[in-house]
C-alpha cells in the first residue's frame, strides 16, 4: 500500500497542472472537470448533456489543449455520413489502384459536438471505434491511435433534427453527466474573464506516456472485497429492486449492464486518485454511481407518465443497499 501511494502522490501532481491550466478557459463546472479527468485518466467515454451556453465545448477543448495528443472536433449533422468520420477508399484512374484517406476519428481525443444529430448509420460506424478501438475501411481493419477518447455533446432541449441514440452505443460511454447553469458568482468570473481581461493560453502539461503510466497506477489502488460486493449490489438492485426492498419494479424496464459494474469500480479508483489516495471508500462509489448508472438504466411507460427520473431510482438504491 505504501507503494501505491508514493506512486500515486508522485502522479497527482499533473492533475493539479490539468485542472489549473482548464481554469484559464473554464470557471466554475467541477462537475464537468471531474467528470473529463476521469474520462481522460481511465480512457473511459464521457457523454456530456446540458442546454446551450454551459461551456461543453469549451471544456472538452481546454481539456484537450493540456494533453500532448491530437485532437479533433466533429460537428455532427443530420446529413453526416460514416465515411466522414472513419475515411473511405478513393480510386485513383492513373495508377489503377485504390487509396485509403483516414477520417478525423484517427486523432487520440475526439469531441463529437452535438453527438445527437447524426442519423443511425454514423452511430453505428464510431460504435465500433468506440468499443474496439478500431475501424473498418471497404475490406480493410485500422487500429485507432493510444489513446482514444470520445468526449460527446447533446442538448436535452432541443428536439428538432435530432435522433434518439441506440441503447448499445450509450452504454459504451463511461460517464453520462448532467450539467447546470453556474452560481452567480461564478457568472460574474466568467464576464470578467470573457472581453475584459487577456485571455490565458492553455499549455499542455501530461503527455500520453503519462497517462498510459498513471493508467497503470489506477489500477492498484486497493478496492476491498466488500466494495466489490457493494458495487454488485448496487447494480443488482436496478435488477431486482425487490429482493433488495424497493417497490419501484414497474418504473425500470431495464437495470444496468455488467459494464456497470466495470466502470463503477474503474470510475471510483480514478476518483480515489484525484484525491491522492491509494484505496477506494464507499464515498468513492456513491460520487461516481450517478454519471455511471443514469444512462444504463431504462425506464417503463409508467415511470415516464408519472416523471420519475433515473437520479429518483439511483437515490432510492443507495437508501436500500446497505454500506459495507
Amino acid at each position: 500500500m505504501d507503494h501505491i501511494r508514493e506512486k500515486v502522490e508522485a502522479k497527482h501532481i499533473l492533475v493539479s497542472g490539468i485542472r489549473k491550466e482548464i481554469s484559464k478557459e473554464i470557471v466554475g463546472q467541477q462537475k464537468l472537470v471531474d467528470a473529463l479527468l476521469i474520462g481522460l485518466l481511465s480512457g473511459g467515454h464521457v457523454l456530456i448533456e446540458g442546454v446551450p451556453g454551459l461551456a461543453k465545448t469549451s471544456a472538452v477543448k481546454a481539456l484537450a489543449s493540456t494533453v500532448q495528443a491530437k485532437f479533433k472536433r466533429i460537428q455532427f449533422t443530420p446529413d453526416l455520413l460514416p465515411a466522414d468520420l472513419v475515411g473511405t477508399e478513393i480510386y485513383r484512374p492513373k495508377m489503377g489502384d485504390f487509396i485509403t484517406r483516414k477520417g478525423p476519428l484517427f486523432n487520440n481525443i475526439i469531441l463529437a459536438d452535438e453527438i445527437n444529430r447524426a442519423p443511425s448509420k454514423v452511430q453505428s460506424a464510431l460504435l465500433e471505434a468506440m468499443q474496439e478501438k478500431q475501424v473498418t475501411i471497404g475490406d480493410e481493419t485500422y487500429p485507432l491511435p493510444t489513446p482514444f477518447l470520445v468526449l460527446a455533446t447533446q442538448n436535452p432541449i432541443e428536439q428538432e433534427g435530432t435522433y434518439q441514440l441506440p441503447e448499445a452505443q450509450v452504454d459504451r460511454f463511461m460517464l453520462k453527466v448532467l450539467i447546470s447553469y453556474p452560481d452567480r458568482a461564478q457568472e460574474l468570473e466568467i464576464l470578467k474573464k470573457s472581453g475584459f481581461e487577456v485571455k490565458q493560453t492553455i499549455e499542455p502539461v501530461v503527455s500520453p506516456q503519462d497517462l498510459s503510466e498513471i493508467a497503470d497506477i489506477i489500477k492498484q489502488i486497493y478496492v476491498d472485497d466488500k466494495l466489490k460486493e457493494y458495487i454488485v449490489n448496487l447494480v443488482f438492485a436496478t435488477r431486482e429492486p425487490l429482493k433488495y426492498g424497493m417497490d419501484i419494479g414497474s418504473y425500470v424496464e431495464f437495470g444496468a449492464s455488467p459494464r456497470a459494474t466495470l466502470f463503477l469500480a474503474q470510475s471510483a479508483r480514478v476518483i480515489a486518485f484525484l484525491q491522492g489516495r491509494a484505496y477506494v471508500t464507499p464515498q468513492d462509489i456513491k460520487i461516481a454511481a450517478p454519471d455511471v448508472l443514469r444512462h444504463r438504466i431504462i425506464l417503463s411507460f409508467e415511470a415516464e407518465a408519472e416523471q420519475v427520473t433515473t437520479d429518483q431510482i439511483i437515490k432510492s438504491v443507495f437508501d436500500s443497499v446497505e454500506v459495507p
